[in-house]
């Protein structure tokens, strides 16, 4: 399932973060408003229980979240996502998954991964700004489900169609959720309009 939301709020806060003269301190609160707005949406049908609890007034049936929710940012500009969704679930545990590319093969090699337990029994968010070839994205998910992970979302600010479909080619049940969809990836496989190096934006490294 590919979801994109396409809410005002959201549209409206990543056309600043799109703007070439957007600093590092804008583009990251933007960045954390935006996956905030998001997590909403994400968490729009995660499993709940009925608990009986007492209002100050009568005992009444209320629901809780049924299972835990991890989040895994991939390093390192999956970090900013993190803060804006942990407001909304703040009971969330987080994982965390390094990745880089050879550059010979461009392929992406795991160099660092650090998970909660149980991953089978949680909903797992792989979270990160761009889903460009696809290839990160494919790498984490093989890395949490080797781990046990079956409830899978992936949680990105920009993709396009060709890292869309090599997710869905390849695992068809993880659900991805887009802030928008851009048109393609140029000759250097940056997403075009796309809003440049989200790791280098986010943490001021150019």
């Amino acid at each position: 399932m590919l979801e994109v939301l396409n809410h005002p709020l959201i549209t409206h806060k990543l056309t600043q973060m799109r703007r070439k003269e957007t600093g590092t301190k804008d583009f990251r609160e933007n960045l954390d408003e935006i996956a905030e707005l998001m997590a909403y949406e994400v968490c729009r049908d995660l499993p709940v229980e009925p608990v009986d609890i007492e209002t100050p007034v009568a005992p009444c049936t209320g629901y809780q979240l049924s299972k835990e929710v991890v989040i895994v940012p991939i390093l390192r500009a999956g970090i900013g996502l993190l803060d804006g969704i942990r407001r909304l679930v703040p009971t969330a545990k987080v994982g965390f998954i390094g990745l880089y590319r050879d550059e010979k093969t461009l392929q992406p090699h795991e160099y660092f991964a650090k998970f909660p337990k149980d991953l089978d029994k949680a909903v797992v968010m792989i979270v990160d700004p761009m889903l460009a070839t696809g290839g990160s994205a494919l790498a984490a998910i093989h890395s949490v489900k080797e781990r046990g992970a079956k409830n899978i979302k992936l949680v990105c600010l920009v993709g396009v169609p060709e890292g869309v479909r090599a997710v869905q080619k390849e695992y068809p049940d993880v659900d991805i959720y887009l802030a928008a969809l851009d048109d393609h990836l140029n000759e250097n496989g940056y997403i075009v309009p796309g809003l440049g190096d989200a790791g280098d934006r986010i943490f001021g490294t150019k």
